[in-house]
């Protein structure tokens, strides 16, 4: 593991040694003339030797969409653009602006070729299942298309022929990437720079928001802070919204600084080691365009926000933790809609509310999931199938046999746990009983008697009753959707039976709402609730 340096001379705190660690990021926070160039520039100076940093001001737009230098062309530029960047005037100036985009399509086509050799040379030395786990590992061209559609946008990166980048639109013919929009362009640019980065790197990106809306970069920053968590992430940016979306990270909030000449002698800087604690009188709504808010339950690395992201591509998806936080989010911006352009709605489980509450919820705009949790989303058994067909394509064998293995251990897996599966179940229906049973003060204040009786030997006996009769009828998808399956072994056997880990098996579910339009209508089937309160 590397050490990361991050010292800064405080005009109010003193010298503030800032802790950097592989797997968080940290937001430099502050309005401009504050001093987070000349910050960034200290930064990579302290960490010259493990550190990428990510200009701004650099060039986005391509020369050609290929490999336009050689291997000893690039480690030369490289060398030299090091020695420029570790100058003061690269706060302000790049003398490399070009050869930044065309180092990071070259380094794109690259790491594409290194893994496609790999799998080529384990299949020619016979080493069938080495190869087999290489191509587990996710491509990097696949991580991108990933990240992009999960950030809003619609694009499919490939490489053709002659080791040329070709973009595609809405399955439109493929072109070349020089022909993206700046946003587009920048996008790609900041994921191939970030995927192709050595491992245990410390990764500077300066306000990334300069080419791109937030409802871009604040779902595009989530997804590779989750791909490379072996890395650090620095972030400088003016946009307040952006750290209090990743409440997980921490924030340096830059106020003012105090220059002698040209260097800055100390900064007015506070170290708040949770984002969402940033002080209310920096926090400010985002006015203009009429912008779509969907508020969900998990955090931003889950796989809630994820898929649902990419279900729904014109709305900002935005993970709240609980249902308890979703509501009062959807309440405060509904509650206050004469002061801002934005549309909110909430998603949260069901928890076993009755059929008056969740009408209840849903005309104050928050769907009920109409299952226990997202996992039944990524493992009802139609996706199953279609995921078993794209692997089938892949390895050969036959996409039957794939689905029956992936689903012929389900209900083995899952009996041994029906008395806590039922159980968890009707705690939440015994809970939300009690809730909705308390005296209210109206009643208090009639000085009566409160009692409240549950036989909760007829709860869990009902809901026995309910599992055995799903078994019976061998309804695997009514076991899916109604018991928190994600504690047994049930969904690692599915993906352990199309030859995927978990996490592969999620990957290409959500790849297959990415390339498959019919796909993505069958998940909005499945929110059926939400996608009415949507399109109402």
């Amino acid at each position: 593991m590397t050490n990361f340096r991050f010292e800064i001379q405080t005009s109010n705190n003193g010298l503030l040694d800032i802790p950097l660690a592989e797997g968080n990021a940290l937001f430099v926070l502050g309005a401009n003339g504050v001093g987070k160039s000349t910050l960034m520039h200290n930064l990579f100076h302290q960490n010259i030797n493990h550190t990428k940093r990510i200009l701004a001001h650099r060039q986005t737009w391509f020369n050609n969409n290929s490999m336009d230098m050689t291997a000893s062309q690039k480690k030369n530029t490289e060398q030299n653009m090091r020695i420029s960047d570790d100058q003061v005037y690269s706060r302000w100036k790049d003398d490399y602006s070009q050869a930044r985009s065309s180092i990071s399509i070259f380094d794109l086509i690259n790491s594409e070729n290194i893994r496609a050799r790999k799998i080529a040379g384990a299949v020619d030395a016979n080493s069938i299942e080495f190869a087999k786990n290489l191509s587990l590992i996710q491509a990097p061209l696949q991580a991108i298309n990933e990240i992009l559609g999960i950030s809003n946008i619609p694009i499919i990166i490939t490489l053709g022929k002659d080791e040329q980048l070709l973009a595609s639109k809405n399955g439109s013919e493929p072109y070349s990437i020089a022909e993206l929009s700046d946003g587009e362009r920048n996008a790609l640019l900041i994921c191939s720079d970030v995927l192709t980065t050595e491992p245990n790197y410390l990764i500077i990106l300066d306000e990334p928001e300069r080419h791109l809306h937030r409802s871009i970069i604040s779902p595009l920053l989530s997804s590779l802070f989750q791909k490379r968590k072996d890395c650090v992430f620095v972030i400088s940016t003016h946009d307040v919204s952006l750290p209090i979306d990743h409440s997980k990270s921490s924030v340096l909030l830059l106020r003012s600084c105090q220059w002698n000449g040209k260097s800055i002698n100390d900064w007015d800087a506070d170290l708040i080691l949770e984002a969402d604690k940033i002080p209310n009188s920096v926090k400010h709504e985002i006015l203009g365009a009429k912008r779509n808010i969907l508020f969900v339950e998990g955090e931003n690395e889950s796989l809630d926000r994820q898929i649902y992201q990419l279900i729904f591509p014109n709305i900002t998806v935005i993970s709240q933790g609980s249902c308890t936080q979703v509501e009062k989010s959807v309440e405060g911006i509904k509650g206050t809609e004469n002061l801002h352009w934005i549309n909110a709605y909430g998603l949260i489980d069901a928890d076993d509310r009755t059929k008056e509450q969740i009408q209840t919820l849903f005309a104050k705009g928050i769907a009920a999931l109409e299952c226990y949790s997202v996992e039944s989303l990524y493992y009802n058994l139609k996706v199953v199938s279609r995921i078993a067909k794209r692997c089938s394509e892949v390895t050969g064998v036959d996409e039957k046999e794939l689905y029956n293995k992936a689903i012929s251990e389900i209900v083995k897996n899952i009996q041994p746990h029906k008395e806590r599966l039922c159980s968890r179940l009707c705690e939440k229906q015994v809970r939300n009983n009690i809730m909705t049973a308390l005296p209210k003060h109206k009643d208090i204040a009639l000085r009566g008697e409160f009692e409240y009786k549950l036989d909760l030997k007829d709860i869990i006996e009902k809901e026995e009753s309910l599992f055995d009769k799903l078994v019976s009828g061998n309804d695997l998808d009514g076991l899916i959707s109604r018991y928190p399956v994600r504690e047994t072994p049930v969904l690692a056997s599915i993906a352990t039976g199309l030859g995927l880990t978990r996490e592969k098996y999620e990957s290409a579910v959500r790849k297959l709402i990415i390339d498959d339009k019919d796909a993505r209508k069958y998940f909005k089937t499945l929110l059926n609730n939400l996608t009415s309160l949507i399109d109402k």
